[in-house]
């Protein structure tokens, strides 16, 4: 595959306190490229200088700590060549059960910090003629689990802002690439479950079965098809120097089985498959098979 050596080799990754963002920005330092490491504590990611990163603090719910480190680097390197976008996490739980906060929280992180960095990088990368913006999805991105309602729904969004905004800045010599990972050991799953309320009530039941469920995709058989943040940060590694990258790059065996069956089945048969053994609410019987 043919390497783009046009413009600015300087990387903005978000999210790097750990899991994915921390392995890409260790990964991409240690070949060379000047990465800006962010998170919302800059405590957090101190001990990323000596592995070669630059760091900075990065809030993206605060529009000012956007703007800021943008500016940042942008005045030190010319440009943002490369925006990782990878700050994120799961709200879990049943559609009712989640307060407005939690959504509104759930979208500002997930959805509107992503594309208000996108648009807060793009005049300078318009200026030269180069950028690559690369926005951490998932599979789920393209399929729904039972209790995923609001994750799935943020995560869709930016696949969906992420192919319209290839098409209109394209022209301007700046990719976008959309990274879809399937199950990742790291403190995603745990913090997933941990988050998902148990109380009584009419979900009650459904929300502890998805609660579970959740820590068992991650801990359990489920999770010898998924991956390490390694494999994420490989793949963005690959696919950022690439004169011409794929739109789309699955990662882990449990996202290409997952989104296989997923464009094999009918909606009806999905649910019932991704039901299996899920109390359902209103009637509090798991989902047998068909």
């Amino acid at each position: 595959m043919a390497e783009d050596q046009r413009g600015s080799k300087v990387v903005l990754v978000t999210g790097c306190s750990s899991g994915i963002g921390r392995a890409t920005a260790e990964r991409l330092a240690a070949r060379g490229w000047t990465v800006y490491a962010t998170a919302r504590r800059s405590s957090s990611i101190a001990d990323l200088e000596a592995r070669g990163c630059r760091t900075l603090a990065l809030d993206v719910t605060d529009e000012q700590s956007m703007r800021s480190a943008v500016e940042t680097v942008t005045d030190a390197e010319g440009a943002v060549g490369v925006l990782v976008n990878n700050a994120g996490y799961s709200l879990s739980g049943a559609i009712e059960t989640a307060s407005p906060e939690e959504v509104k929280r759930q979208f500002e992180t997930n959805v509107f910090g992503p594309v208000r960095l996108t648009r807060l990088v793009l005049p300078a990368m318009r200026r030269q003629g180069f950028g690559k913006i690369v926005n951490v999805s998932s599979m789920g991105g393209r399929l729904t689990f039972p209790g995923g309602g609001y994750y799935h729904a943020t995560k869709w969004a930016i696949e969906a802002l992420s192919d319209v905004l290839r098409y209109e800045v394209g022209g301007f010599g700046i990719d976008v690439i959309v990274i879809e990972p399937g199950l990742i050991r790291t403190r995603f799953g745990e913090t997933a479950a941990g988050g998902v309320g148990v109380e009584d009530g009419p979900y009650g039941a459904y929300n502890r079965a998805v609660a579970e469920r959740t820590r068992g995709a991650y801990e359990g058989p489920t999770g010898r098809l998924g991956g390490d943040a390694q494999s994420v940060a490989r793949v963005i590694e690959k696919a950022i120097p690439a004169r011409r990258p794929r739109t789309r790059y699955r990662v882990t065996p449990s996202a290409s089985l997952f989104l296989t069956l997923h464009a094999l089945l009918t909606d009806r048969a999905w649910d019932r498959l991704v039901g299996r053994g899920l109390p359902r609410p209103g009637s509090g019987r798991p989902v047998e098979p068909s």
